[in-house]
């Protein structure tokens, strides 16, 4: 069982996640999709946007909030190919359902830039 005392173990000075199964892995339904359209959301406390991807035909058009504004714009983001956790519940955020996590990773400021791909894969494909 997954508590917050066991979540992060001390290892050489460094923080490390939990070790978890396959099983816990295939958990997390995380999808390939293209960003469609994204604008400004003065509303949040940070600044962000609402952005909105097409995960395919299976799953659809699906939107979110992320704050990435540092690395881009809302023109920007239009057409970029990126992954994303389809399967958490959705969130309110400043009276926008979040239906999705937009995936990234924080450069050496913590700014986010998002994980992209080619366009050699279509929308909706599972991560493995």
């Amino acid at each position: 069982m997954i508590t917050a005392k066991n979540f992060m173990k001390h290892h050489h000075d460094k923080e490390i996640a939990m070790t978890i199964t396959y099983e816990d892995f295939t958990k997390v339904d995380i999808r390939s999709g293209t960003i469609i359209k994204a604008e400004e959301f003065p509303e949040t406390r940070k600044p962000a946007y609402k952005i909105w991807v097409d995960f395919g035909a299976e799953l659809g058009i699906k939107q979110t909030s992320a704050q990435v504004t540092v690395h881009y714009t809302p023109n920007t983001l239009i057409g970029l190919k990126v992954i994303g956790v389809v399967n958490f519940p959705i969130k309110k955020i400043a009276g926008f359902n979040s239906e999705f996590l937009l995936l990234g990773l924080s450069d050496e400021a913590g700014a986010i830039r998002l994980v992209t791909f080619d366009n050699q894969i279509n929308n909706g494909q599972k991560l493995h």
